[in-house]
């Protein structure tokens, strides 16, 4: 008779839930059973001539599980504000920063009008340059959303992911602000203003893939290296024009977009009223309450890798003593 499958995961020793992988290190439980299998199966190694750092379950040493928290530490250290600080220094110059603007931070402003648009319920398709929005509100894609953050939530509870529970929660009811509150009116408002809106809050949240567990899919194959440079990029293009425009508002992007209209900026003063104090102050206090999310990630994550450290340090000092003592024995 066979064995049951065994009830914690076989690489951390997290409680199995239901679900192919596992909510605290992510590994596949099929693939991590079948390594552990693969190791059990290998014939026992002769003894070592000198006490040797006991494995972990994965094969691991403990020297290594310590370099992987030093490698963690000094990534949350320095690739954020690097980030910034690089993106800042490149939208200084005209050329970079126009470059910059043409290959990452455009697209994030248009994905910023249709991902508002969604929330209010307006089927929206971002292109370069330009986002395209129907006029009439869509039941379909409203249930359509709904149908999808809610089952974002239902998984976070399956998978006890609480960041999960919270994005659904969160995206429920902002769906239901935007579709069921505001008006048509203060909708279309809401989707101009959501431009560089986006690329204040949505270069914000693609930044913020660097904290993900470093065995989640968002670390696997260093994507968060793309998603870090786009998201900066598109966050300091969008900060920097509006905090400049404190002093100058020479600086405020009004016009006539050829082909395309009245400029976000212009909508918002000419069309829906808004004074050009307002303007800069909305999205400055945006960009400022971003940066403020940011800071209070860095120093959580920064708390967390350095206690990760010492946890592992301490462990390979207890682990050698327990050798020396053993060896004397």
């Amino acid at each position: 008779m066979e064995n049951p499958l065994p009830r914690v995961c076989p690489r951390c020793g997290e409680p199995r839930i239901l679900a192919p992988e596992c909510p605290r290190c992510g590994v596949l439980y099929a693939r991590a059973e079948a390594r552990a299998a693969q190791l059990a199966s290998r014939p026992a190694p002769p003894a070592p001539a000198e006490p040797q750092v006991p494995l972990t379950p994965a094969g691991m040493s403990w020297h290594g599980e310590e370099e992987e928290a030093r490698s963690e530490l000094r990534l949350r250290l320095f690739a954020l504000p690097v980030a910034l600080a690089v993106a800042w220094l490149l939208v200084q110059s005209p050329l970079w920063g126009r470059l910059m603007r043409i290959f990452l931070s455009m697209w994030i402003h248009e994905l910023g009008h249709a991902v508002t648009a969604w929330f209010c319920g307006f089927p929206s398709f971002p292109g370069p340059w330009v986002t395209h929005t129907d006029e009439e509100r869509s039941t379909f894609l409203f249930l359509l959303l709904a149908t999808l953050f809610a089952a974002t939530g239902l998984r976070g509870y399956l998978t006890r992911s609480r960041l999960l529970m919270i994005a659904g929660a969160t995206a429920l009811v902002l769906q239901f602000v935007g579709t069921g509150v505001l008006s048509p009116g203060k909708a279309r408002m809401l989707i101009s203003f959501g431009g560089d809106a986006g690329c204040l809050v949505l270069g914000s949240l693609l930044m913020t893939t660097l904290y993900a567990h470093r065995h989640s899919k968002l670390r696997q194959g260093s994507l968060h290296w793309g998603y870090l440079a786009i998201g900066a990029a598109a966050f300091m293009d969008a900060f920097s024009q509006w905090w400049a425009a404190r002093s100058d508002p020479e600086r405020i992007p009004f016009g006539h977009i050829e082909g395309v209209g009245l400029s976000d900026a212009s909508k918002l003063v000419d069309v829906h009223g808004w004074s050009e104090s307002e303007l800069i102050r909305r999205y400055t206090w945006l960009g400022l309450a971003c940066l403020a999310a940011l800071a209070v990630l860095y120093a959580v994550g920064l708390s967390h890798a350095r206690a990760r450290l010492r946890a592992d340090g301490q462990r390979l000092r207890t682990s050698g003593a327990r050798a020396r003592l053993g060896a004397r024995v």
